[in-house]
């Protein structure tokens, strides 16, 4: 961890990203993406006191020997299951929704239904990028849509928490990212992608591949060109005699094969097009069974899907 300033402004920022890539010897070119973590996205007055006293609860038993003492005592005469207060974290997701569960109704039915879904989060091994879109509509179609019963506070809450993870990812560039992303998850591919977005999103994937260096080509082991070249100018020229079925031969021509851009696009919409891939699958490992069937995609994969969520 390295030193960083108080006043985190966004040149303040920028200069001690472009240092800590200086101090790995990385090349700013040579970067895909950078993740950062996240300030508080949501404030509500109506909440803050209740956290406060919840708090203030907690500190007075973990400071206190004697109190917690006394509660094991009561927990044990009442029959009741011997717990501690829980702290609040901001590292840990979940420890609000703990601490609070019984004095915050409303903002518990509005965090609960996250809980287990965040667990499931944390609980994966690897977490890409390709990941975010359809989490975002998960939570929008589903998990955090407004319920029969439920007060008003607990319909801003899951409105303000929409709100600001819609409008935490709605810079366009921001959108292609996670679009490109998807569109090389097996997993996904074009289904959270909006319709009118598909084919700018198709032509971004041909644009990319096509600008990517032909390291493959440049360095080959082996006879050179050149050097077969050399062998043929070396060995004596001997006319060989025409055979009766060489005056049928058709002169193949050599406009007719494919060019690069119609081999991308072919296997694109040979990737797209291929049998669906189960929710558990593992995208990463999926691409290294599959490199052989789509070695030009396979690059932009390995792009985008080492991108982390979070």
């Amino acid at each position: 961890t390295s030193y960083f300033p108080d006043d985190h402004t966004g040149e303040v920022i920028a200069q001690g990203l472009q240092d800590s890539l200086a101090s790995w010897k990385l090349r700013e070119d040579r970067l895909v993406c950078m993740t950062t973590d996240s300030v508080n996205g949501m404030k509500d007055p109506r909440i803050d006191r209740a956290i406060g006293v919840c708090k203030k609860v907690v500190s007075a038993f973990s400071f206190s020997w004697k109190k917690r003492r006394d509660m094991a005592v009561v927990q044990a005469e009442l029959g009741l299951p011997s717990h501690n207060l829980i702290t609040e974290s901001l590292t840990r997701w979940g420890s609000r929704q703990l601490m609070d569960i019984d004095v915050l109704e409303s903002m518990n039915k509005a965090v609960s239904p996250l809980k287990e879904f965040t667990d499931a989060l944390s609980g994966e091994a690897y977490m890409s990028v390709s990941y975010l879109k359809p989490v975002i509509h998960l939570l929008n179609n589903s998990l955090l849509q407004p319920e029969e019963g439920e007060t008003e506070l607990t319909k801003q809450i899951k409105s303000n928490i929409l709100n600001y993870l819609n409008n935490k990812y709605n810079d366009p560039v921001t959108q292609e990212l996670l679009d490109m992303a998807s569109l090389m998850d097996p997993r996904f591919r074009t289904t959270y992608i909006a319709d009118d977005k598909v084919d700018g999103i198709k032509k971004r994937a041909v644009t990319e591949l096509m600008s990517l260096p032909a390291e493959k080509s440049k360095s080959q082991p082996g006879t050179s060109v050149q050097d077969l070249h050399q062998e043929e100018a070396a060995e004596p020229v001997t006319k060989k005699k025409k055979t009766l079925a060489s005056f049928f031969k058709k002169k193949t021509v050599s406009s007719t094969s494919q060019s690069e851009q119609d081999k991308i696009e072919a296997e694109l919409s040979s990737y797209l097009l291929s049998s669906e891939t189960d929710p558990d699958t593992d995208p990463l490992q999926w691409w290294k069974l599959h490199e052989a069937n789509f070695p030009r995609l396979s690059n932009l994969a390995k792009k985008y899907l080492s991108i982390p969520a979070t």
